[in-house]
């Protein structure tokens, strides 16, 4: 494995985080373009952080371009087509210098696997993993993995409006 970008700290720009903070720059390897990965590869960029997003889809790449004053590669990102599955198309991505990995598939399996991958055979540290089930996510969370389960936020959102608490609103 080569040198990951978090041993260059130093040699790093700086990006602005959530909050405005200041934060080194992480490269950010995205697999899956669809709404929510488009979403957080935009804010990733839009943050300072280098992102690649993989896809399968090659007209995924409207969503990164879409609302965007230049296209999604004039402003810094990555866009590479290919089977998140294939190691190949993860390294083609660019794994081997992520700092951090985001699983965002319209599939649980497939997200599960890749993070997995990610986590133990590249030994990155910031593994989050989107999956839709909400036993599957409490479950492989307890294995370590970052887990964020959709269906169980809108389940607590629901029953908190239900019984009249406050809850945001998109």
């Amino acid at each position: 494995m080569g040198a990951r970008r978090a041993d260059l700290v130093d040699a790093r720009p700086r990006g602005l985080g959530h909050g405005g903070a200041i934060v080194p720059a992480m490269y950010v390897l995205i697999v899956g373009c669809g709404r929510v990965g488009s979403a957080i590869a935009k804010s990733m960029l839009a943050e300072g952080h280098e992102v690649s997003v993989l896809d399968e889809n090659p007209e995924a790449i409207a969503l990164l371009n879409r609302h965007q004053p230049e296209s999604w590669e004039d402003l810094g990102g990555s866009f590479t087509v290919g089977t998140a599955l294939e190691i190949d198309a993860l390294l083609s991505a660019g794994i081997e210098s992520a700092d951090a990995f985001v699983a965002s598939t319209n599939g649980d399996n497939t997200n599960l696997v890749i993070a997995q991958v990610a986590q133990r055979r590249f030994a990155i540290d910031r593994v989050v993993v989107r999956v839709l089930d909400p036993g599957r996510a409490k479950w492989y969370a307890q294995q370590g993995l970052k887990t964020v389960c959709p269906t169980q936020t809108a389940i607590e959102l629901l029953e908190a409006a239900v019984r009249g608490e406050a809850v945001g609103s998109a």
